[in-house]
């Protein structure tokens, strides 16, 4: 079939996997298009982007600019939550043309009365569109071209930027060209920046060896808020197995006393609807719920599909387990890891659809108590496409509901997740420690188009993970992780109170806790503050405060010439919050080096002075060279300076 469109839309981004999957932003959020838009021959063209709600009828329109070699770009803001779509439109636009042709033939001196009259059509065009000063214009100039004896002020106003603004304003979209459309999903503002506090509920009393409850909670709320901290997250709340329960350090038989893992969902009490009766009721849970929005903190809920053998879906629904010939179920392994406690869901059943139904009403159920942020255990370990479906449908019900994935796994398997749906992701840097793995990993993150779709959540520690680096580490050590998770990510979450007491002793040769609390009631002081409490709640008080810190992919890495000290610069979207962070990767020496300012990024010239206003503590230094010494002492081996120009 033939087709009168000339011009060709190709390479546009961002997009994923070509429009398969929607890319993601927050609320009031930019997004810049770009395109490669061109056209045979030398016919002057326009390209605009076209972008709507999904609940709007009518597209907007943001007009593109050539950059260089046939590349065109343009930017909208995302105004409020739900989808947008958008798509990059290119057509010829004679009426410029015709402008562009006769203003080079008047610089030659040619004789242009024919080309005159031509313009009358592409003025008869527009005549109707305009404003009523503007229409005016335009019937003046109907009568100035084709009258010969006003010739010389006809071919002043031919090439005139009135003229062209008119043009440009009221283009005849002949024969134009589409891309394909494609789709922005558009969050609230915490699935870009959210600072995560963990602690087991049932560890929260003050009395010795007593289980806590929602009740204890809540007195521990003023200190999660304190500091700084505005999302409160809890391992499963619900009824814990009987059979195969394990005991304390994940020994497979347990005692009178042992009160399992958390993880091992359901017994002859309930299941996941249901609340762990030492908890407390489902009235004590909102309540909890509706204190801590009282403090500007929102609790997230672990949503893991999975069952103790003796869940009630054990039997009530069998099918939805893999059975073996011998009348059993294969556990749960994560080799060398067994979890003989904990049965798998089955997933490729013939009653999948019942099952799908039933995940979704147990998020729906939460919802409905107040629950607006999911961490989803293991969500590697079910099918993507049903993540798909449930995030989805969630979605339509609540588009303020998050999901952070807890997925320990393979690059490309984490990615297909945050693709498929997840708001956010645990990421690797747990175990990046060192300047180079540092560099490489964020790099990775937010310059490989990754940062169209994943949202990197940094944890120093979780109750699986206690990293070697932590394993007997000093309180600089552990400052040192917060502050880089904590500026480097947007997104920053540690378990607690084992990371601010530096409890770290661990199973010999393993990452592991000693004594872990995923098996096992812990006492904690929870009155205890120092040094490292305080510094977080410096810290957390700096990423409230600096639009810099509460985005990661605005980030440069500086030269410093000391492989122990990291440097960055970070921006946020408009450049009216700069930062300059820079941080001692030596726990237990001073560390000194040179550091190279961005002096393109910052927009100023080798000799012009800066002031840095260095947050924590409250000093201020002025710069004027590009390379500039520091120095940082292990007791606080960070600098977060707001670049004052």
């Amino acid at each position: 079939m033939q087709n009168q469109k000339r011009v060709v839309i190709d390479y546009v981004s961002p997009t994923i996997n070509n429009g398969e999957f929607a890319i993601r932003r927050v609320v009031n959020e930019i997004i810049n298009i770009n395109a490669h838009v061109l056209v045979d021959g030398h016919d002057v063209i326009a390209a605009s982007v076209r972008y709507k709600h999904k609940n709007e009828r009518k597209w907007r329109e943001q007009r593109m600019q050539l950059i260089h070699n046939d590349e065109w770009t343009a930017s909208f803001i995302t105004e409020k939550q739900g989808i947008y779509d958008y798509k990059v439109e290119g057509w010829v636009d004679h009426a410029l043309n015709w402008q562009h042709g006769i203003g080079r033939k008047i610089d030659d001196d040619q004789h242009v009365s024919s080309e005159l009259l031509e313009g009358l059509n592409y003025l008869k065009a527009i005549v109707d569109k305009v404003n009523e000063d503007d229409k005016k214009y335009c019937l003046h100039l109907q009568n100035l071209f084709s009258n010969t004896g006003l010739y010389i002020e006809a071919i002043a106003e031919a090439v005139g930027s009135r003229l062209h603004q008119i043009f440009y304003n009221y283009p005849d979209k002949k024969w134009v060209n589409s891309s394909q459309e494609f789709e922005v999903y558009v969050d609230r503002l915490k699935a870009r920046f959210s600072t995560w506090y963990e602690f087991f509920p049932r560890s929260a009393s003050n009395k010795k060896g007593v289980h806590g409850t929602f009740k204890d909670c809540e007195n521990l709320l003023p200190r999660v808020a304190n500091m700084g901290f505005d999302t409160l997250y809890f391992p499963p709340v619900h009824p814990i197995g009987e059979v195969n329960r394990k005991g304390k350090n994940n020994t497979t038989e347990s005692l009178k006393d042992d009160v399992g893992s958390t993880w091992g969902i359901g017994s002859k009490i309930g299941g996941h609807k249901d609340i762990h009766p030492d908890l407390g009721s489902i009235n004590d849970f909102k309540s909890l719920v509706k204190k801590a929005k009282g403090l500007g903190i929102e609790i997230a809920m672990d949503y893991a599909l999975q069952a103790a053998p003796d869940h009630p879906w054990v039997i009530d629904h069998p099918d939805w387990f893999k059975w073996r010939p011998d009348g059993t179920v294969q556990y749960a392994e994560n080799p060398p890891k067994k979890y003989q406690d904990i049965l798998p869901i089955y997933f490729e059943n013939e009653d999948y659809k019942c099952l799908w139904n039933e995940c979704l009403e147990i998020l729906l159920f939460w919802i409905d108590c107040g629950i607006n942020i999911f961490r989803v255990d293991n969500p590697h370990t079910k099918p993507f496409y049903f993540w798909n479906w449930i995030i989805s449908e969630v979605k339509k019900v609540n588009p303020d509901v998050l999901f952070l994935a807890e997925a320990f796994t393979q690059p490309k398997v984490m990615q297909q997740l945050a693709k498929q749906g997840f708001t956010q992701s645990y990421t690797y840097f747990t175990w990046r420690n060192s300047k180079q793995e540092l560099i490489e990993y964020v790099e990775e993150l937010t310059k490989s188009g990754q940062q169209e779709f994943m949202r990197p959540n940094f944890w120093p520690n979780t109750p699986d993970i206690n990293p070697f680096h932590l394993q007997g580490a000093n309180e600089s050590k552990h400052i040192q992780r917060y502050v880089l998770a904590a500026t480097l990510s947007s997104s920053v979450g540690i378990y607690g109170p084992v990371f601010e007491y530096m409890l770290s002793e661990a199973l010999p040769g393993k990452e592991e806790y000693l004594n872990s609390e995923k098996f096992q009631i812990c006492d904690y002081n929870w009155t205890l503050k120092n040094g490292l409490t305080l510094m977080i709640q410096k810290i957390n008080e700096t990423r409230k405060s600096q639009k810099a810190l509460q985005q990661t992919n605005n980030i440069k890495f500086c030269h410093v010439e000391n492989d122990q000290l990291i440097a960055y610069y970070k921006w946020d979207d408009s450049r009216s919050n700069e930062l300059l962070i820079i941080v001692n990767l030596d726990s237990n020496n001073t560390q000194q080096g040179t550091v190279q300012l961005p002096l393109h990024e910052l927009g100023i010239y080798d000799g012009q002075s800066i002031q840095l206003h260095d947050l924590i503590p409250d000093n201020t230094y002025t710069w004027s060279q590009e390379w500039n010494f520091v120095e940082l002492q292990p007791e606080t081996p960070f600098h977060i300076f707001k670049i004052i120009k």
